[in-house]
């Protein structure tokens, strides 16, 4: 296909507030290097990372919640994910739904047309599960609020799905975070599995998963949000911040807690572990500072899993997962791309239940 040399995108000039987003109708379509694809971008998912990587909320200069706007003190050296410094001008948005228009020396023509969603975690080829020597896709290189993108093609996996290119850009940061989470606590249809924020993307994704693997499931969301939750699959869902979660779930035995949000609340969480119990953890929106009880955490024999870099198998099977129907998307709105701010503004309120998109 002849393609044009300029594309429209929405830039992130720098770290700071809303307004460091900036629409550009003329910035160059990138071209595919050695083993990379040019995607023709359908559809582009948000996440928390988006948010957190503009404003800086990663440095540990921060200690406040995620609320979407620039913080007074932000460490440069470590404002993004991986501890280190980003470089700007900078395409961020990692859900990408699209179509490959032209591929890099060394990968196949035939993938020209294929319809792809993207694993977003940037191996190293020769050392692919060293996670010292992983990128993420928006990040550490330019990602998909734009017409195009370019990413290594074993990142760009086919998918033969009637779902539309929206729906499947919300699968690709928030299920696959969710499924690395399970992955990396283990859980078994033997499992009973409390999910903080069950309405947001992750969280939603949490419920469908875990139910997937036969664990019970027991979700925290706010009230207007329960019949959703409850329609994914949740066993029980319950208030956001009950008063008095232990005595609620009397008779139920919590055997992994998955969560992303922290804040205040999080040591009631761990409190309703059973012994032996695992908590697993993948984000902090309501605030990273937490009080801990070391006596809570190792006489009861518990166990902490952080959970960032996926396993390499998990996007795999995640895409079978797609193909077969057995999970959902939860697109809960899609914005022109040009309105990014105001689809950012939105995702960060949290008054969604699932993921919001935009499409160029």
């Amino acid at each position: 296909m002849r393609l044009p040399e300029n594309m429209q995108a929405m830039v992130t000039m720098g770290h700071g507030d809303i307004d460091q987003l900036v629409f550009q109708p003329d910035w160059p379509v990138p071209m595919p290097k050695g083993d990379e694809v040019l995607i023709k971008v359908g559809a582009c998912g948000l996440n928390n990372t988006d948010v957190n990587t503009r404003t800086g909320w990663y440095s540990k200069a921060v200690s406040a919640a995620t609320t979407g706007a620039s913080y007074a003190r932000v460490a440069e050296e470590d404002p993004t994910w991986g501890g280190v410094p980003i470089s700007f001008p900078r395409i961020q948005g990692a859900d990408v739904c699209g179509e490959i228009v032209v591929v890099g020396d060394g990968v196949d023509p035939a993938r020209i047309g294929e319809r792809v969603i993207t694993d977003n975690w940037l191996r190293d080829p020769k050392d692919p599960t060293n996670i010292d020597k992983i990128g993420y896709f928006g990040s550490e290189r330019d990602g998909g609020f734009a017409q195009y993108t370019t990413i290594p093609t074993t990142n760009a996996l086919a998918i033969n799905s009637p779902l539309s290119d929206a729906e499947l850009a919300t699968f690709s940061c928030s299920y696959s975070t969710a499924e690395g989470m399970l992955t990396r606590a283990s859980v078994t249809e033997t499992d009973c599995v409390l999910i903080p924020g069950a309405s947001g993307g992750v969280g939603s994704a949490l419920v469908q998963l875990a139910k997937l693997r036969g664990a019970r499931v027991i979700a925290l969301a706010s009230d207007a949000k329960h019949a959703a939750v409850a329609n994914l699959g949740a066993d029980l869902v319950l208030p956001r911040h009950p008063d008095n979660l232990k005595q609620i779930l009397k008779g139920e035995s919590i055997t992994v807690v998955a969560d992303i949000v922290g804040g205040e609340n999080w040591p009631n969480l761990i409190e309703v572990l059973e012994r032996g119990g695992r908590y697993v953890c993948s984000g902090a929106i309501a605030g990273p500072m937490v009080n801990f009880d070391l006596r809570t955490f190792y006489l009861r024999d518990l166990t902490f899993f952080g959970s960032t870099v996926i396993d390499p198998k998990v996007m795999g099977n995640l895409v079978c997962h797609i193909e077969a129907g057995h999970i959902k998307p939860l697109l809960a709105a899609t914005y022109p791309m040009r309105e990014l701010r105001d689809a950012q503004t939105a995702f960060i309120q949290k008054t969604h239940i699932g993921n919001i998109v935009v499409t160029p």
